[in-house]
């Protein structure tokens, strides 16, 4: 008897901002398996099922016994924050699936449960930042190299896309976003609207509002837990949000009509 594998974004981090689906299926599942601190964002929702915790670094072995368990007819959840196909765990699985010649009409069955990202999730609390074209990057290379990432920070920034920043700055990773924005300086104003989220809908929970000339004075805010939201030539901000223009100003009237 094969089992299935379900890979499940939680969101943020609050219930209040889980998908229907994904309480559904960890209800469902007699098995519970993620990195221990998205396993804790739903301890409460687990309680009776058999539970695997892991480190952070320990993503393949993870992934590994997500699959062997599902083989040997166990219903699995493979918990994640945010939504688990954006620097998630869904890459992972379909890789070694696929080195393993499985395909999707054989017994394992794999479902991807989105979640509400961090990109969603923060640019819902500081206004309306993503309003027109913009880009995700990650500022981690523990496993993309760095002269990659400068190449695609330096494209999306020419093309004044919006920039959405995933795990900016760790312990021992200080100089990425300080050379992202060293290369951002190249081609937008020093006054360009950043916004820091950090914990966003987690009781931690704390937002700044700065811009790229002062964006190293708010180090302190920054870890795996924070984005990073910078805007392009046309954001701005209105009472501590961050707003980028879609264009209807200039094919509209947005003013109160007279009566």
């Amino acid at each position: 008897m094969t089992g299935k594998l379900y890979i499940v974004g939680v969101g943020p981090g609050h219930h209040d901002h889980m998908t229907f689906r994904a309480r559904e299926v960890i209800g469902k599942s007699d098995t519970i398996v993620g990195y221990e601190t998205y396993v804790n964002l739903v301890q409460d929702l687990i309680e009776g099922k058999t539970v695997h915790r892991y480190a952070m670094t320990q993503e393949v072995e993870r992934a590994r016994q997500c699959i062997d368990l599902a083989k040997a007819g166990k219903i699995v959840s493979l918990v994640s924050s945010g939504d688990p196909g954006i620097y998630g765990m869904a890459g992972l699985i379909y890789e070694t699936l696929a080195e393993s010649g499985w395909s999707p009409n054989d017994d394992l069955k794999v479902e991807i449960v989105p979640g509400v990202s961090a990109l969603n999730s923060c640019a819902s609390i500081i206004g309306s930042p993503l309003m027109t074209d913009f880009a995700v990057l990650s500022m981690s290379d523990l496993l993309v190299p760095w002269e990659i990432i400068t190449k695609r920070v330096r494209a999306a920034a020419e093309g004044d896309f919006v920039i959405v920043i995933y795990n900016p700055a760790s312990k021992k990773r200080i100089h990425q976003l300080q050379d992202t924005r060293e290369i951002l300086l190249e081609y937008r104003s020093p006054s360009t609207p950043v916004a820091i989220i950090k914990g966003a809908f987690r009781e931690s929970e704390r937002v700044v509002m700065t811009d790229l000339e002062h964006l190293p004075d708010h180090a302190d805010q920054l870890g795996m837990i924070s984005t990073v939201i910078i805007g392009n030539s046309s954001t701005y901000t209105y009472k501590d949000l961050m707003i980028n223009p879609r264009g209807y100003r200039s094919k509209y009237n947005l003013k109160e009509p007279t009566l």
